[in-house]
């Protein structure tokens, strides 16, 4: 899983970085039409606009990240949805499910404070860690840490003999 991570990381920063020249020579040639452009209306679009252009790149990668944890963490809060989430988002050694789970047992949390910590400490550090090593390969960072977390506890509690789920990395 790591390696794909990876792999996947440097692909698209290879196609965001192609992406970002190929957009800069287009706006060089379409300029002059802004001009001519009507601007376009409606207040709300433009202070999300606006709030969302004076975040970060590191701000803007863990905002995704943290919305799939509170449409995860919402998800566990619907009764018809408990099966499910027990099934796949919790990590359990003696499951059904083995492989799905060590991902998507990352994004579960047990409760809001659990939840608010984590995504506090995330949104702290994300500037920095993503202008060292850019949004891919965080993102990859974040994936594998998930798995390879979740594997060692796999591994303890087949140690320990308990097999019990649980929740996060």
């Amino acid at each position: 899983f790591t390696g794909s991570a990876f792999g996947s990381a440097a692909i698209w920063q290879y196609e965001s970085l192609k992406s970002r020249v190929q957009t800069y020579f287009e706006e060089a040639r379409a300029d002059w039409m802004d001009k001519m452009r009507p601007q376009k209306r409606g207040d709300f679009r433009k202070q999300v606009n606006s709030w969302w252009n004076s975040l970060t790149e590191g701000q803007r990668t863990v905002t995704g990240i943290i919305a799939a944890n509170v449409f995860v963490f919402c998800l566990w809060r619907l009764p018809g949805m408990r099966r499910i989430m027990f099934t796949y988002f919790t990590s359990n050694p003696s499951s059904r499910a083995l492989c799905s789970p060590m991902l998507l047992s990352t994004f579960s949390h047990f409760s809001l404070f659990h939840m608010a910590a984590n995504m506090y400490v995330l949104w702290s550090f994300s500037s920095s860690i993503v202008s060292l090593l850019g949004c891919e390969q965080f993102v990859a960072v974040y994936l594998s840490a998930g798995v390879i977390s979740t594997f060692v506890s796999y591994v303890a509690k087949m140690a320990t003999g308990r097999f019990e789920p649980s929740l996060g990395a």
